[in-house]
Order: C-alpha cells, then structure tokens, then sequence
C-alpha cells in the first residue's frame, strides 16, 4: 500500500513543481542577427524571464562571443524594458584567426538578475575592405565575472522554451514502459517454466499497461514536436520505430486471440513476447541512433547534457520517473485483479 501512495504523492509532485517552477532568464533573438567586421553596431537583444530594470549597483554588461578566448565588450548598455536592452559594439576590422566568419555567442550579465546566454545568436562576416586589427582586440575584452542567477527555477533553452516541461510527463512515459515490460517478459518466462494462468494474466496485464504508457509517450511526444519541429508528426526515425514498437506488442494479443485454445494461445503468446521485448531495445534505442533525427540522442542531435538537465530538473524528473512507475503497476495490478475475477466468473479457475 505504502508504494501506491508514495505514487500518487510523487506524480502530484511532479505535475506541481513541473508547472509553476519558473524557467531562467534567457535571451531569445538579436535584431540584427547579422553585421560585418571593421563598423560600430547598435543592436536591441530580446530577453526571456529577463529583469533588467530591476535596480542595481553596477551597470548591465554585455559581449559578442567568438569562443571562450576572444570576446569583446558593449561600450554602452541601455535598458529599454523588462525584456529588452540596447547595446553598442566597436567590431574589430578582423576576425580572429583568420576567420572568414563566425556565429557569436551572446552574454548579457546584470548585476541584479544574473547572466544570460544566447548561443550563436549573430552572423558575422569578415568584410575584406576592413582587415585592420589592433593587437588582441578580441581578447583584451574577454567575459569573465558573471553573476549566478538565484532562486529554483529551471533552464531556459531558446528552442524550447517552457515546453521544457514535457520532460517530467513525456520521458518517464518510456521508462515505465520499459518496466512494465520487463514485468512482462518475466512472468511470460515464468509461464514457459510454469503454466499457470496467474503468470499468463500478469504478463498479459504488464503488456497493456506497457502499451498505454507507450501511447501516452508518443501522444506528448507528438505535443512536444509540434511545439519545437512544427508539427506534431514529421516521419522522424524515432516516431516511425516507435510505432513498430507499439504494432509489434499489439500483435502479441491478436496472438492470443487466434487460437480456439487458450492454454495453447498462452504458450506461444509467452514465446512471441519474449522475441518481441527482445526487438523493443533496437527499436527504441539503437536504430534511432543511427539516422539523423530531430530527437535528442540521434546522429547529430545529442541527449541531453548538464545544461538541459540540471540538479534542478532531476530534483523533479526522477520522482516524477519513480511516481509513474508506481501509478503503472498499480494500474496493471488491478488489471490483474480484474482478469481473475473474470476466470472466477467464467469458472476457469485454476
């Protein structure tokens, strides 16, 4: 009983705190996201969750990041709202390294707020009339001394934005259906080795609640991806494996139901699951691996890192992760429950 409440706790928890936790500060875009070497430019950054009217002793600081050696400083800052500041540069008539071009990375520290960062967030080009440089123009400026933003709050990714929150709903989808079917794949063994039918019920119910759970993931799955790619359904590799996955399990009843008798129907259902759970790890987690994909953890396109889950996020996905688990199974026990009372009914009993 302990487990079922401890359940409804965590994914309680999990569904508040995933919620109403604000996102840091973040900047979303520069106008303009283009310039050229050897000119002055004046250029408005768009801020998320920023405050940069909130009072401070110091001045609001801002960069233009070539990497983390050459950087160089705004010589004037000027808020224009919450969400916006104005900021002036003295680009250098040369890029370092004799680069043609560079994406430059964006820092704004205020002194009150903290610092936010905008990767690659400007285009720069060498213009070839201006190849004039003083000595260490670049790194005479480096960003260094940022301020830390305080307070709970959860990281602020510009693709995302708040839909970051799906990962505390979406992502524990899978993992319950992983252990769900484990469950699953255990008890089919258990039958093979010994046939009574509550090992054949409880694999049965472990399998639907493993395919609920799979539904759930691909239908927020699909949220998310209609948020962040533009659509909900766009053929991705890890959509597409997704689905043989769920046809694959669900072949797994049409098993059961086409023989006229039961025992034999449990026995090759038993076999077809342990080769169906066997095809679930290569489905899921290899194949999509090996195609480009707009998902995380695909070629080209990395799962997350430190940044995207930090100790924050984890102080709610893993709870969240552990809660669902036990909503699963308990959701597969009264399944469980419910099959027995219909042998009893029907007089199969064993």
């Amino acid at each position: 009983m302990w487990w079922k409440l401890t359940g409804v706790v965590l994914v309680i928890y999990s569904l508040l705190a995933g919620l109403l936790v604000p996102l840091k500060s973040g900047i979303q875009r520069a106008e303009p996201a283009y310039t050229k070497t050897g000119q002055p430019l004046a250029v408005r950054f768009y801020g998320y969750n920023t405050q940069f009217t909130k009072p401070a002793t110091d001045p609001i600081r801002a960069w233009l990041t070539v990497n983390e050696d050459n950087a160089i400083a705004a010589t004037s800052v000027k808020v224009i709202s919450d969400t916006i500041v104005e900021a002036t540069f003295d680009i250098p008539g040369k890029l370092p390294d004799s680069l043609s071009f560079s994406f430059l990375n964006i820092i704004i520290d205020h002194p009150g707020a903290g610092t936010s960062l905008l990767p690659a967030g400007m285009e720069i080009q060498q213009d070839t009339a201006n190849t004039a440089m003083a000595p260490d123009a670049w790194k005479k400026a480096n960003a260094h001394h940022f301020t830390q933003q305080t307070g709970f709050s959860f990281p602020y990714q510009n693709v995302i934005y708040e839909s970051i929150r799906n990962t505390y709903y979406h992502v524990p989808m899978w993992f319950v259906l992983m252990f769900l079917f484990i469950a699953s794949v255990w008890y089919s063994i258990k039958y093979l080795r010994n046939p009574i039918r509550e090992n054949d019920q409880k694999a049965v119910a472990y399998t639907e609640m493993g395919i609920v759970f799979g539904l759930l993931g691909l239908v927020t799955g699909m949220v998310w991806a209609n948020y962040a790619w533009g659509k909900p359904w766009s053929n991705d590799i890890k959509q597409l494996m997704t689905v043989v996955a769920l046809l694959i399990y669900l072949a797994y009843f049409i098993l059961r139901s086409s023989f006229d008798e039961p025992e034999k129907g449990a026995r090759l259902a038993a076999v077809y699951n342990i080769f169906a759970f066997a095809s679930l790890i290569p489905l899921l987690y290899i194949v999509p691996r090996m195609f480009a994909s707009l998902h995380p953890g695909a070629t080209g396109n990395p799962a997350f890192g430190s940044q995207d889950l930090d100790n924050t996020m984890r102080m709610v996905f893993y709870p969240a992760i552990i809660g669902w688990s036990f909503i699963g199974f308990w959701i597969a026990e009264l399944r469980f429950r419910y099959l027995r009372l219909h042998d009893k009914v029907a007089g199969l009993d064993d």
